[in-house]
This record gives C-alpha cells, structure tokens and sequence, in this order.
C-alpha cells in the first residue's frame, strides 16, 4: 500500500491562545485516540503522528497508509483530510530590499525615524529562513521584546541562529518534507542558504542600512516597509519547495507566538479547482485560523501571468499581491557592426573595457557534437564550442529549463568573453537585469529580431556592450510585471483577486552569503544585498505597511488594514497616465486589483469595509459549506444563517459579480475610522451595465459608525457577450478618496 503525508483536520480548539500545556497535551492525546481509532492501537497512531496541531488549528499530521487516510476522512469528527502538497517560492529565479525610496510613496520620514514607532509590532515570514548577520536585522538602540511575546530562537546547530532585539524568533519545520522530499533539506536548523526569506523578511522589515547595493547596483539607504518592527522567520520552505504539514506548523506557531503580520512569498503552483477544495490547502487553511485570531495574512498572487486565471492564494481573508515595477532601470547599451544601438538591460559585473567590436556568434553555431541545436541555443551547460565561441559574443535564447545566469557562466567556461540574452516570441518584451558573470545584456524580442537580421546580413557580425548603469526616474512607472499572475480568481470568482500591486521588479533586499546572488554553485562572489524579482518581493512590501498600519491603528482588525490599503492605492503611473501591462496594454482590476499600493494615503483612509471572523463564516455557508463545517471551524460558536446571503455580498472593498443575469443588488458596509464627515458617491459604470448607488450620501456623525449601502447593476441587451467589463466606484467627503474597483460579467 502506497504510504505518504496527510493532515487530518478537525477544526478549531474550544480554547484560545491563553490555553495551559495540559490543555495542548491532552488535545495532543485526543488526536493519538481518534487516530488509533482507525489504525488499531494507540502506539501505531502514535509512531504515524508527526505534528499535533494543538495551539489554535486542531488536528494532526501523520504518515498513512491511503487506505487509512480514506477511513479518517469518513469520521464524524473530521471535517477533511488532505494529502501532503508541494508548494513554491514565488521568485522568478532571475537570480535577480525594499528600498521604498524607490518602491512608491513613503510615509514621513518624521514617523519612519520616530525611535519607537513600530516596534510593539511583530512581523512573521513563513519562508526559507533568514540570515542573522545581515545589517537589516541589527537590532541597536532597540527597546526591549514585548513581553507578550511568546516565540525564541530554538536553532540550535552549529551556526544556528540566534535572537536579538530586532530577530525575536527563529524556528524550522521540516518533518513532512524530511518524509516527501529528505535529499532538499540541508540540515536542521533556520539559517538560510538559498536567499529568498532573508530578502523577503527585509523587504518587509529591515533596518535602516545606508550604503546597501548589489555590486554597486541601487546604492542607496536600504530599509524595510516597517523598519522598526521586529520580526520572527519561520522556516517551512527548503530549496525553493515547502509541504503541507510544515506550513500548518509554521501557520500555528506564528499565531501562537504572538505575530501581528504573517507574510508568506509561496503558493501551489496553480489555482484551486474550485472553492470546495478550500480546506485541502495549507496556505487557506492556516490563514483563516490566523486571520480569526486577529493576524493580518499577506500572499504572493504567483507567477503564472500574464494569463488570466492564474491567481492563488486568492482567500478572501489574505490580501493577494500583485507585482509592479519601479522607477529605476539597470540599461546598457549594444552597438552593432553597423552602428545600430539597442537598450538592453543587465546587472553585468563587468564591462568589456574596450570600445572595438568583439565577433559575434548564436549558441546554435556553436554547439558541441555531444548536444542538440535546441540546447545550444539556450546556451546549456557544457554545450558549446570553446573553438568556436572563444573570444566572441555569444547570442543566448532565453527559454527552456536553463536559468539565465547559467547561460553566462557556460559562454564564460567556453571562452566567450560577453552574452547577448535574446528574448524569444513568448517572452515580448519582458526583460530582467540579471547580475551576470560576464559582460552581457538582455534585449525584448523586437530588438532580437532586429539583432538576427544584422548578423545575417554581413559574413563578419560584431558587437560591443556597454557597462550598465543605474537609471532613476523612469517614466510610466509602476506598470505590471509580465509574470504577474492575474485574476479572475477561478477558484472563487466572486471576490476580485488580486487585491493590490507593490514593487515586485529588481528590488535590493538583504540577501544570504552562504551562496552567490545568482545561486550558482560555481560563482563564488558574495553580497549582503540582492536584487530579486517575483510576487515574492512584492508581496512583503504590503506586509511592511500592514505592520505599519498595526502600529497607528492597534485595533484595527486585519480586514480594515486591507480595506485602508485597497480603497487608497494608485491606477495611475508616474505620467498620470493609466497604469499599463509591460506589452503597452492598459492593465485591469484583474492585473493590479485596487491599484498600486500607497502607503501614506494607508493610514488615514477615512473610511474602511471591515469583515469580522462571522462575516467568513456566513461566506463559506454561502459557499456550501455546512453548519456541521462551520460548528467545527467556530469551536460550536457559530451556525450558518437559514438563507445564507449571495457571496457577492461579502464586504470586501472591491465588487465582483462574475455571471450577471439581468440585474442585481450588492450590498456594503463603511465604517468610519476618521473625523465626522459626509460622503458622497460618484462611480463610472461598467460598459453596457446601468449602475445606481442607494443611497448617494453617507452622513458620520462619529468614528467607529458604520452605514450601509447598496449597488444597483443591470445589463444592458443590446451589449451582451464581452466578457469582464470594468467600472469604479468612489466614496469621498472632499478629503478622503475610498475607491473601490467593479467588475461585472453580464450574461443575459
């Protein structure tokens, strides 16, 4: 019989986070019964059992046989049982910090450099760990741990590491994935060798570090979103990877210990099937016992863009990040033969010192017997021609499975002595500054089209390379990365995903020592600083203004944070103009969601569409879950209302009505976090879609008051069949903007 891990889960405990340890071990002691229940004996429940769930998720992981598992997931107490998954960093791996001087608009400087603000705040990092010695984390002039703090540093290895003031915790989990995937964990311990929690960890709370660059790239003040915060990693992802069962633990010890912002750069690799399979996902399900407990949950939407559909970790109760660039750009230049120049792009260590021409050549000319022509021109490893390639610039495609900055390092151990990397048609015009070993650039596909015929023009093609530079102020800036997963949610379509953009494109973040910046076993340079891209980096520059948003606003609840993000962020680039996809295409709500996060407007958003842990609950009823569910997920707390309202009606601070038959009536609710005010609507309907606001004027005569209203659509017939149409609406007391994007898909 096939054996593998599970997670059986069986709800919420009917205790809170003030529960005794003799309250975890008999919780632990139960989960050994209800196991052995099915398996014969207790000894046998108890040798299955790695992880008991004992703090605010109540369940269990164990190592079972298929047949067992099948058998717990009849059992009246179980609520559902999943198998093991891997999830995945969302990193592009562009071997390739938030510096938010250039990451978008920052709060006063007077709030950042206040001694003490932020620091009652505690932001977590599920991830690959963090590197302890990193500047951004030092912990000078901090005042001492929160004493509600419950979390340490329990690394002990050799070299593990150690708590300060500033890294207040430190803790691995790794048994579900020592049982999947043994060969990916290195050892036992947090300490991070491959990079990618230590960048995310900063982007979202590193210190103020002056001077911070990757090879003198982005020299600059480096600091993190929330650069007073302390933080807390919890290692769950190892070599890129992170299972099931670990991420649980990570979830529940993270909420234990007492975070206010947990942070998570990783997702499955694809969106859910469908809503019903919510329970069957670690990120979901952890989230939701976080965001119950009163943990903000900030996501990475992946990096599957930018197709639409290809959102995850798109639960309602997580804010879903997109990625968009910066202003600033790493260009160099290619000159030709001809005297044609092209703009590249490239983080090169060096240049070719030298303003004569190189010969050029494509990997393609220049394979090896031993390799095919396709793994030639992609510049694979071990597959070009010394004789051949010595001493000239060679023409890497990029694609297939070989990551870029290899392409570079097999030109270089051929004897090439530059690389032009040359976009493919699928690619466009989506390029990345990758910190190369060798002088090189990145050219969009148009350019290489430009660069093949030249070469074929003449029997003699040459090419120089100029050093890179670093650009600032570069106009239509943000726009949305190429690899940015859009929406709409296929999983669950009734609330619009993403929720918002943040700088997502070569961003500087601290950075692992114990590898090279590009991951490349053979590159032995080393950097305290990294420049890295994906939703993974986007994603902690929210979790940084969550954290700062905690620190102003105490008792906010999570959905409020999100709210005040969402209803304040950006749709327009640094022109004025309508943010734009990295094709020219003017993005949607489905690419960036609410906008591009603004972290000064944040604060004070006036009024914010709050959500409280029964709101949830009456959506998942709406979803099909039942009050059996909905009992086990609440500790007996909560029963599903006898007609429980449309999903549409949850009060989320976007407006998505996926199937729209006729009309329909959506309702909301604002609370008011600001001065007594009146408010009044103005909204820009969607196309072929009659949209009414009742009632138009919102009067708040205190803070904390909350009114409803409600949105009127109706399709239009004679406008039937395009898809997603777009439209906003605007609440506004002269002062305060509280914006909120629609999205309607009229059927008939």
């Amino acid at each position: 019989m096939h054996a593998q891990s599970y997670v059986v889960y069986l709800g919420a405990h009917p205790y809170g986070r003030e529960a005794t340890t003799e309250d975890h071990a008999r919780a632990t002691e139960s989960h050994h019964e209800l196991l052995a229940s099915v398996v014969g004996s207790k000894q046998a429940a108890r040798d299955a059992i790695f992880y008991s769930y004992t703090k605010n998720i109540n369940g269990f992981a164990a190592y079972l046989e298929e047949e067992v598992a099948t058998q717990m997931a009849k059992h009246p107490d179980v609520l559902t049982v999943m198998p093991s998954k891997m999830m995945k960093l969302h990193t592009t791996r562009s071997w390739g910090f938030m510096d938010m001087e250039r990451g978008g608009q920052v709060l006063p400087d007077s709030i950042w450099k206040h001694g003490k603000f932020g620091q009652n705040v505690i932001i977590a990092s599920l991830d690959s760990g963090v590197w302890p010695e990193s500047n951004s984390f030092n912990d000078e002039g901090m005042a001492p741990v929160p004493k509600r703090w419950k979390g340490s540093c329990t690394d002990t290895a050799k070299y593990g590491v150690p708590c300060n003031k500033k890294l207040i915790g430190a803790k691995y989990f790794n048994k579900d994935m020592l049982l999947s995937h043994p060969a990916v964990v290195d050892r036992n311990w947090t300490r991070d060798t491959e990079g990618h929690g230590t960048h995310t960890l900063s982007t979202a709370a590193g210190r103020f570090v002056p001077r911070a660059s990757l090879f003198g790239y982005a020299n600059g003040t480096a600091k993190g979103g929330a650069p007073r915060a302390r933080v807390a990693v919890y290692k769950v992802c190892w070599t890129g990877e992170c299972a099931t069962a670990d991420v649980i633990a990570g979830f529940e010890a993270a909420v234990h210990d007492g975070a206010d912002v947990i942070t998570v750069s990783f997702g499955v690799d694809a969106p859910l099937a469908d809503a019903s399979s919510y329970f069957h996902e670690a990120v979901t399900l952890g989230s939701l016992h976080a965001t119950i407990h009163g943990v903000a949950v900030v996501c990475s939407g992946g990096n599957a863009g930018p197709f639409e559909d290809t959102v995850v970790n798109s639960a309602p109760w997580v804010t879903t990040v997109a990625a968009s660039t910066v202003d600033r750009d790493f260009p160099d230049q290619l000159t030709l033969g001809n005297n044609a120049t092209m703009r590249g792009i490239s983080l090169e260590a060096s240049d070719l010192h030298s303003n004569k021409l190189f010969p050029l050549i494509n990997g393609s000319s220049a394979a090896l017997p031993n390799c095919t022509v396709n793994l030639a021109t992609n510049c694979a490893t071990g597959c070009l021609d010394p004789a051949k390639v010595k001493g000239k610039i060679v023409v890497c495609v990029r694609g297939g499975d070989v990551p870029r900055v290899m392409m570079g390092m097999t030109v270089l151990n051929a004897g090439g002595v530059g690389m032009i990397l040359a976009n493919g048609e699928m690619d466009g015009n989506d390029i990345q500054a990758d910190p190369h070993v060798l002088p090189a650039t990145m050219i969009t596909y148009t350019e290489a089209v430009s660069l093949y015929n030249y070469m074929s023009s003449t029997p003699e093609p040459a090419a120089n390379i100029s050093p890179s530079k670093t650009e600032l102020g570069v106009k239509n800036s943000p726009s949305i990365a190429a690899f940015s997963a859009h929406g709409p949610s296929g999983t669950l379509p009734y609330v619009l995903k993403p929720d918002v953009a943040a700088p997502g494109v070569d961003i500087l973040a601290a950075f692992t020592e114990y590898v090279s910046p590009t991951e490349v076993a053979a590159d032995k340079r080393r950097s305290e600083y990294a420049i890295m891209s994906g939703t993974s980096m986007a994603c902690p520059h929210v979790s940084g203004v969550m954290g700062l948003l905690k620190a102003a606003h105490p008792n906010w609840s999570p959905a409020m944070m999100r709210s005040a993000v969402m209803t304040t962020a950006r749709t327009q680039d640094n022109t004025g103009a309508p943010m734009r996809e990295m094709d020219g295409k003017e993005a949607t709500p489905f690419a960036y969601g609410s906008g591009n996060v603004h972290p000064n407007r944040a604060v004070d958003p006036g009024l914010v569409y709050d959500i409280t842990p029964n709101g949830y609950f009456t959506f998942l009823c709406s979803l099909g879950f039942s009050t059996k569910d909905l009992s086990r997920l609440s500790s007996g707390k909560f029963t599903c209302p006898a007609k429980p309202p449309p999903m549409e009606d949850l009060n989320y601070p976007s407006i998505a009505v996926p199937a729209l038959r006729h009309r329909m009536t959506i309702k909301r609710r604002l609370k008011n976090v600001g001065r007594p005010g009146t408010y009044r609507a103005s909204w820009r309907a969607p196309f072929g879609v009659n949209m009414t606001v009742d009632p138009t004027v919102l009067i708040f005569e205190k803070a904390g008051e909350e009114k409803e209203f409600k949105v009127k659509v109706a399709s239009e017939k004679d406008k039937l069949g395009r898809g997603y149409v777009f439209g906003k609406l605007v609440w506004s007391d002269g002062t305060h903007y509280v914006r909120s994007p629609i999205v309607v898909n009229a059927l008939d």
